[in-house]
């Protein structure tokens, strides 16, 4: 999910702070012992961030501080390189595909096994979750409905559909997908990252096949049906937590491992919702996930 909440990161410290919730922290971040979680300026990014940080916490941390928005990749490996971040939430192929950009892993496992390989020294990923945040091909029910369930279905008639999606679908997909499903588009049509404007366009049938991503609650609130990818085009996108190598005690790595073996894609889903949709405070969406899963005690 992409969803952009630079509105709420105005307030972010002061939520944060927040004395009633069990997750607040305080400290600035920086010193010795320190653990500055990173977060990007996106909605899903911050309650991954405010749910590691809360875990932390729990597992004795003292001194966790939440610090979004961090910047580009190439800026967040830089932090962690030099330690001014402790810890991101990120997505396993598109790291990997940072560190190794000839990748051609698409499975989970080969995807996590090959970005374990790949990390240079002074990083570490930790246990990935079963969650992921990947690109779906989705279309209405009434054209999935025409015997087209899967991206080879849709690659034999590609040429009637207009697509709708990202500006760097023509550069990163165009050719993968003819490759792969013999697909050729009559039309690619530039809409927005799997937002509002993508699902406008398919709603209204402007378009009839779109890029949107898998934790998108727009998907089962309008009844879009996801296409099976089923030669593994997109690569997985698991949350894993990217960490500067030695920041964490053996305690607080198996704090976050726990989280990861909890978070699934369905409730990954749902706290977008909560967070972007709903708008409720993200320490309270981050404390109730973690009480649900058993990670914090019940209050």
């Amino acid at each position: 999910m992409r969803r952009t909440v630079a509105a709420l990161f105005a307030g972010i410290a002061l939520l944060t702070a927040s004395c009633g919730n069990p997750l607040a922290g305080g400290a600035e971040g920086g010193a010795t012992g320190d653990i500055i979680i990173g977060a990007s300026d996106v909605g899903e990014s911050l309650l991954l961030a405010q749910i590691y940080a809360g875990a932390l916490r729990n597992a004795g941390a003292e001194n966790v501080t939440v610090r979004p928005p961090v910047g580009s990749r190439e800026v967040v490996v830089k932090a962690l390189q030099d330690k001014s971040l402790s810890v991101v939430p990120d997505y396993s192929g598109n790291l990997l595909r940072y560190f190794d950009k000839d990748t051609q892993a698409t499975t989970p496992q080969d995807v996590y096994a090959q970005l374990k390989q790949k990390l240079p020294q002074g990083f570490e990923v930790l246990e990935q979750a079963p969650a992921e945040d990947k690109d779906l091909l989705v279309v209405r029910k009434e054209l999935a409905d025409s015997e087209i369930r899967t991206f080879s279905d849709l690659g034999k008639r590609c040429k009637e559909f207009v697509f709708g999606g990202p500006g760097q679908w023509s550069s990163r997909w165009k050719d993968k997908i003819k490759a792969l499903y013999g697909c050729e588009f009559a039309e690619i049509r530039t809409t927005d990252t799997g937002g509002p404007v993508t699902v406008a366009a398919l709603k209204s049938g402007d378009v009839q096949v779109a890029d949107l991503f898998s934790t998108s609650s727009s998907i089962a609130a309008n009844g879009f049906v996801p296409l099976v990818d089923d030669k593994n085009m997109f690569p997985a996108q698991n949350i894993v937590p990217f960490v500067a190598k030695g920041t964490l005690s053996p305690k607080e790595v198996d704090a976050l491992n726990r989280v990861s073996a909890a978070l699934t894609t369905d409730q990954l889903t749902e706290l977008n919702v909560q967070f972007s949709e709903e708008k409720r405070n993200p320490l309270d969406v981050a404390e109730e996930f973690l009480r649900r899963n058993n990670i914090l005690a019940p209050s």
